[in-house]
């Protein structure tokens, strides 16, 4: 599974995306984390301060299965918004990032096993199911 061009560019432009992980009881847990497009183009990595003692990295350890979304309304009226959906699995690299600016080091990599955008591609159609 691969990002087109024009979501890898969508991608590397946005600051914020939101990470859904499942917890130990089952429920969904979503928070908000950094953008970080792999540099392969074809995995995301969420970085941050002090990653490895969060609950979304206790989630991904307990249960691997994750979603994560980025989009942006560009306009309302006329609508226009944009987007990308990722549904796959993560993996807890502890000590495999960077520390510059204070991260810690760790990251959660996500390997998509689903992408669905929109408005990206092809504006003026519907979302792209792969």
């Amino acid at each position: 599974m691969t990002f087109t061009p024009s979501e890898q560019e969508f991608l590397r432009q946005q600051p914020i995306g939101r990470l859904c992980t499942v917890g130990p009881d089952g429920d969904p847990q979503i928070r908000p984390v950094g953008v970080h497009l792999g540099t392969d183009g074809v995995t995301i990595e969420i970085v941050g301060h002090a990653l490895a003692s969060t609950q979304k990295w206790r989630n991904v350890i307990g249960n691997p299965r994750v979603a994560f979304i980025v989009d942006e309304v560009a306009s309302v009226k006329p609508p226009r918004a944009h987007g990308v959906e990722v549904r796959g699995t993560a993996e807890v690299l502890p000590g495999h990032g960077s520390t510059d600016r204070g991260l810690s080091g760790d990251i959660i990599r996500i390997t998509p096993h689903r992408i669905i955008s929109w408005g990206i591609d092809h504006p003026d159609t519907r979302a792209r199911h792969v």
